[in-house]
């Protein structure tokens, strides 16, 4: 789960035209994927419980008659739906069982034709749903976690997928009579292994030796000879195996606990949440090991397979001399201005320019930290600039311009912007949102940066006169940087931080916007 929502609206804008759905546990992340896609020009409407039935009735229309592309779903999604072409389904969370996994697949493609599947999967997530399981009966949470069990084993096995599932239902599928056998991941980009026989016995005697008290994390902080308060207290850090793994880095570990566990030589407990205990066949191995290939991770690479976009990951390197150029030009511009160059675009955003190639001010209002404001304001210049480049140096421009951000965080923003606009306390709007002084500084820092204007006057006069503000405004009028331990340091304790933000705030707002 690295880059899951930019690679959902990359799969889908790739796959233009073709109906799906995306499957999510909960209601809340329905309602942000939907938002997610919507606002970057892909039709899609939620659907979940919570909704009213004449709403989720039209939504299903929709779908159906095709006014939508893609419906974002809690699981509840699909059992009635006659639509045979539906061409993928995402889960952007894991579920909770191989059954419910395998019903939801089985919507994509049922006229015969293609039907992509993708799943997201990361270990925390599933450690999520076993603590939801911790309040319920203890047979529930049996069944439960045998389950969950045997989704993290299909999600991390390096066997075929098909087989695995097919197997798990009692059927078996051979490679020599069996069609597709080359369907999924595993069998057409198969997982290096390497031999980890002693370092599985070196897991299962530091879980032994413990005495079943720790969970996977003091197990691999054991191991690598770090200490933590859990630790500490049963004074594991004195004895002789303490940091026998210590060759190792954290990921390594975590991965074998875990491949351990779907090889059944360690188990959870249900009683006792989270802790690992070794099992029967887990000290039968201590006493006679045999090979254990263990599968290390597997990196997609961009060639694998065009119809599915997979989760490669952008170097995020800067392209130097673009930047180079652009500091130049954000020299000279900010010059003719007369302020100084951070006014203009912040370093961070020139470095998302020099990756993105933005070449219309539509695109530039995309870049990291600019918004519609200022790429109306300073951007004309910069994408003449980089459309110039991409031009004399035949550079190929990422398809996938950048993934617009929505959800909480427009919300959060509207609220402050209206707020202060009442001339509100900045301690009230903190409050009102949960937030510290120091996270709605943030809030505000982002919101001005991106070209919006904060008129805070009327809150910093409360706590700065008029010379003060003076000389910070000036500081900042003849600095080359906006950082803030810079001015802390020239003020020499004169002023604190969040007086020096708020006018940084202020100045940026007046003089950038």
């Amino acid at each position: 789960t690295k880059n899951v929502e930019s690679d959902i609206i990359k799969f889908i804008k790739h796959n233009k035209g073709k109906s799906g759905i995306i499957y999510c546990l909960s209601r809340k992340k329905v309602e942000e994927i939907a938002q997610v896609l919507q606002v970057n020009g892909i039709s899609a409407v939620p659907y979940h419980a919570g909704l009213d039935a004449k709403t989720r009735a039209k939504h299903q229309d929709m779908f159906l008659m095709e006014d939508v592309e893609v419906v974002v779903a809690t699981i509840a999604f699909g059992m009635g739906i006659d639509k045979p072409d539906v061409r993928f389904v995402i889960h952007h969370d894991i579920p909770k069982s191989l059954e419910s996994y395998y019903q939801e697949t089985g919507r994509a493609g049922r006229d015969g034709g293609e039907g992509h599947c993708m799943a997201y999967y990361s270990y925390k997530d599933v450690e999520k749903l076993e603590k939801f399981m911790s309040g319920k009966p203890v047979a529930e949470q049996e069944i439960g976690f045998a389950l969950l069990q045997e989704v993290v084993a299909y999600a991390e096995t390096s066997m075929s997928r098909r087989k695995f599932l097919l197997h798990y239902f009692g059927e078996e599928f051979d490679n020599e009579t069996g069609e597709g056998g080359d369907m999924d991941d595993n069998v057409r980009n198969p997982k290096p292994k390497a031999e980890a026989k002693d370092n599985v016995v070196k897991v299962l005697q530091v879980v032994r030796d413990t005495k079943h008290l720790y969970k996977s994390k003091e197990i691999v902080f054991t191991l690598m000879g770090k200490i933590n308060a859990v630790i500490k207290a049963h004074r594991t850090d004195a004895q002789d195996f303490f940091g026998c793994g210590s060759d190792k880095d954290e990921r390594y570990w975590m991965a074998l606990i875990r491949q351990a566990l779907v090889a059944g030589l360690l188990k959870k407990d249900i009683e006792t949440y989270g802790i690992l205990k070794l099992s029967p066949e887990g000290a039968a191995y201590i006493k006679n090991p045999t090979s254990f290939m263990m599968t290390e991770d597997h990196e997609y690479s961009e060639e694998e397979d065009e119809a599915i976009v997979t989760a490669a990951k952008s170097t995020g390197t800067a392209d130097e001399a673009l930047m180079a150029m652009l500091k130049d030009l954000r020299k000279k511009e900010a010059k003719k201005l007369g302020v100084p160059p951070f006014v203009v675009f912040q370093d961070p955003s020139l470095e998302d320019m020099a990756l993105k190639y933005p070449i219309s001010i539509e695109e530039l209002s995309n870049v990291h930290g600019v918004g519609e404001g200022k790429a109306k304001k300073y951007g004309k210049p910069f994408v003449d600039l980089i459309a110039r480049y991409v031009e004399e140096n035949d550079i190929i421009r990422p398809d996938d311009l950048v993934v617009k951000s929505t959800g909480a965080n427009s919300a959060n923003k509207l609220y402050i912007i209206q707020n202060i606009d009442r001339k509100l306390s900045l301690e009230d709007i903190a409050k009102a949102k949960g937030f510290t002084m120091d996270n709605l500084l943030k809030e505000m820092e982002q919101i001005v940066y991106s070209g919006t204007k904060l008129n805070i006057k009327y809150w910093i006069d409360e706590i700065l006169d008029e010379d003060q503000q003076e000389e910070i405004h000036d500081y900042f009028m003849d600095s080359q940087t906006d950082k803030i331990e810079d001015a802390l340091k020239e003020f020499d304790g004169d002023y604190d931080i969040e007086e020096l933000r708020l006018m940084r705030i202020k100045f940026i707002s007046e003089v950038a916007n």
